[in-house]
C-alpha cells in the first residue's frame, strides 16, 4: 500500500486486551433490591491506574465517576485522534494542536434496554501551514477508515472538524 510517498506494509495480526471490572457497590445486602446496591466499580488493567466507574445518574449511578457511555464516547474520540495523528504524520501534515468535544446519543427502549444511535466528533485541529488545510480536512476521512473503535460499533460516527492554521484567527 502506498501512502503519501511512503510504502506502508499491511499485515494482519491479532491483539488481545484484558481488563478487570470489580463491583464496589455492595451496601451490605447485595442486590436485594434495585435501590439497595451501588453501581460503583473499578476498571483496572495491569500496570495502569484504575478508572472509577458507575452507572449514569438516571440509572442510579454516581455522577462523579465515569459511566460506560462516557467511556465508549471517549474511546471513539481517542481512537479517531490517534488515527488522525498517524495519518497526518505519514502525509506531511504538521498538527500542532488537537482537541475534540464529542457527543453521543443513547436511546432507551420500552424494555429498559437500549443502544447508542449515533455519535458526533468535533475535532478542532491546528496545522502549521495554510498549505496543509485541504489535506488536513481529508485526513479525517482516512482516520475514520482506520479507527478500530469506530469500525467496531453499529451506529453512525460523524465527524465535524474545524481546522485552523497556527497563528491564524481562532
Amino acid at each position: 500500500m502506498r501512502a503519501a510517498g511512503c510504502i506502508v506494509s499491511v499485515m494482519v495480526n491479532d491483539h488481545a486486551y484484558e481488563v478487570r471490572v470489580e463491583w464496589q457497590g455492595n451496601r451490605g445486602t447485595g442486590t436485594s433490591g434495585y435501590r439497595d446496591y451501588g453501581r460503583e466499580h473499578a476498571v483496572t488493567a495491569a500496570g495502569k491506574h484504575p478508572i472509577e466507574g458507575s452507572a449514569d445518574r438516571p440509572f442510579r449511578g454516581d455522577p462523579g465517576r465515569w459511566n460506560p457511555e462516557e467511556m465508549l464516547l471517549g474511546a471513539l474520540a481517542q481512537c479517531h485522534m490517534l488515527s488522525y495523528l498517524y495519518v497526518c504524520a505519514g502525509s506531511g501534515i504538521v498538527v500542532t494542536e488537537y482537541t475534540d468535544s464529542a457527543e453521543g446519543r443513547l436511546r432507551v427502549d420500552h424494555r429498559g434496554g437500549g443502544a447508542f444511535v449515533g455519535a458526533t466528533l468535533h475535532p478542532a485541529v491546528t496545522v502549521a501551514h495554510a498549505s496543509m488545510l485541504e489535506a488536513a480536512r481529508a485526513g479525517h476521512v482516512r482516520a475514520r477508515e482506520l479507527c478500530f473503535i469506530a469500525n467496531s460499533v453499529s451506529f453512525p460516527v460523524v465527524h465535524e472538524p474545524t481546522i485552523r492554521v497556527a497563528g491564524g484567527p481562532v
